[in-house]
């Protein structure tokens, strides 16, 4: 007997859904986001000082005003090997929770590299290869990020080095095994390779490493050799663009268009993040580095210091000392929530959801499983039944090593010190008001 569609655990569209273009948020905002600022003289950027890291149409796409950019057929061309990516109905896991609440996820595990990251990363090579660059540079932390940029560059012919954080390198053999797989040339951080990288190991030869040394390592990288531009991941307007293909399948940042615009006041946006990297629970929103070194440009961001290190007991990813500033400028205007959980409750939630919806999370998207599972405790206890939607942007097949851990009773919980945040706030970069 066929299921009834409103039984659906599934809901997939056909590949002529592929959106044709990507949503710029920041045609939105009822203000502009606060300028880059250049890490010498302290002035507003401009697409000169960008030109040694990025091509020309990504600096465009930087600081766009526009609503809507064309998605490029060669982009959506590749694209078409996962997406769209189906939406989920969490039955099972609201039978065991016995919550009244409806629980959604978007999987975007089903992309070749496991996550949601080829789909900044498929356009970043594209736009590469356009202006004839041979060479890109990353930094990568859990090694999401680094797989996917690794498979983009050799989907467009690019060379590939990835700078990726030591303590990660160490704990996750198989990000690497992957990387080195689909072509790129994996190295940790802080490695012999660059000044940045070589200040870092005579300061401590044991450093962990971390997301700041690493971006510090393959800017450096990028901008003495004029073959070789820098690709990021995360952080700056473009890549969080890019990633509105999720939302116009249904998911994040056009929701939050309906806010701004007050189409739907009652929604609740919360980000999750881990509590021994808490930058917008407990970080600072001002000027800082993007990297460890100060080789970045300066930006607007939750900051808990470009100093910061994260321990090396946090095995749940997301070790970034700050935020997308366009995420910060929607939690700075309330737009937005943030939460931050512990790491044993996380691996805790990411097992209930394995055990009941069969998909083992990426350490990553478990905090954001961690959010959900407590919210729908939350309607069970209110008796209220609210539709809770959440991306599940990767799967953890590769993070085995931090659920042994887990299972094993090894993990620890931590919360990042507030004098720590302090100490590292006291470094921040003198900015002019």
């Amino acid at each position: 007997m066929a299921a009834k569609s409103g039984d659906n655990t599934k809901f997939v569209l056909d590949e002529k859904d592929i959106p044709t273009k990507w949503y710029n948020i920041q045609a939105d905002f009822k203000t502009p986001l606060p300028p880059p600022l250049h890490p010498g003289t302290g002035q507003p950027i401009g697409p000169a000082d960008l030109a040694p890291l990025f091509p020309m149409e990504l600096i465009k796409q930087e600081v766009s005003q526009e609503r809507w950019i064309e998605i490029p057929d060669e982009v959506r061309d590749i694209y078409r090997l996962w997406r769209p990516t189906p939406l989920y109905r969490a039955r099972r896991l609201e039978k065991a929770l016995d919550t009244p609440a409806r629980i959604y996820y978007k999987y975007e595990g089903v992309s070749p590299a496991g996550s949601h990251k080829p789909n900044t990363a498929t356009a970043q090579a594209y736009y590469n290869k356009k202006e004839k660059v041979a060479r890109l540079t990353t930094e990568t932390g859990a090694g999401q990020w680094g797989s996917a940029l690794a498979i983009a560059c050799n989907f467009f012919g690019l060379q590939c080095k990835v700078y990726m954080v030591k303590v990660s390198y160490q704990q996750k053999p198989y990000r690497r095994v992957l990387m080195e797989t689909y072509g790129a040339q994996v190295v940790p951080s802080p490695s012999p390779d660059t000044q940045a990288g070589k200040k870092m190991l005579q300061q401590d030869p044991n450093s962990p490493g971390s997301l700041g040394i690493a971006i510090s390592e393959a800017v450096e990288d990028a901008a003495t050799r004029d073959d070789t531009k820098y690709a990021l991941g995360s952080v700056l307007n473009h890549v969080l663009m890019h990633q509105t293909v999720v939302g116009l399948e249904g998911f994040s940042f056009p929701f939050v268009a309906d806010k701004l615009a007050g189409k739907n006041k009652k929604l609740r946006v919360v980000a999750v993040e881990p509590s021994a990297c808490p930058s917008l629970t407990k970080g600072k929103y001002v000027y800082d580095f993007g990297d460890t070194v100060g080789l970045t440009p300066l930006v607007k961001m939750y900051t808990l210091g470009h100093t910061f290190i994260p321990p090396s007991l946090h095995a749940g990813g997301l070790r970034y000392h700050g935020m997308a500033p366009a995420i910060c400028k929607l939690f700075d205007e309330k737009v937005l929530e943030a939460i931050a959980v512990p790491q044993v409750g996380t691996f805790q939630a990411a097992v209930q959801f394995a055990r009941t919806e069969g998909i083992l999370p990426a350490p990553e998207a478990a905090h954001a499983v961690r959010g959900v599972i407590d919210e729908a405790l939350r309607c069970r206890k209110e008796g209220k039944r609210k539709t809770i939607v959440f991306n599940l942007c990767g799967h953890g097949y590769l993070d085995l090593s931090a659920y042994e851990a887990f299972l094993a009773g090894k993990l620890q919980d931590y919360e990042y010190p507030a004098e720590k945040v302090e100490e590292a706030l006291r470094q921040l970069p003198k900015v002019k008001a």
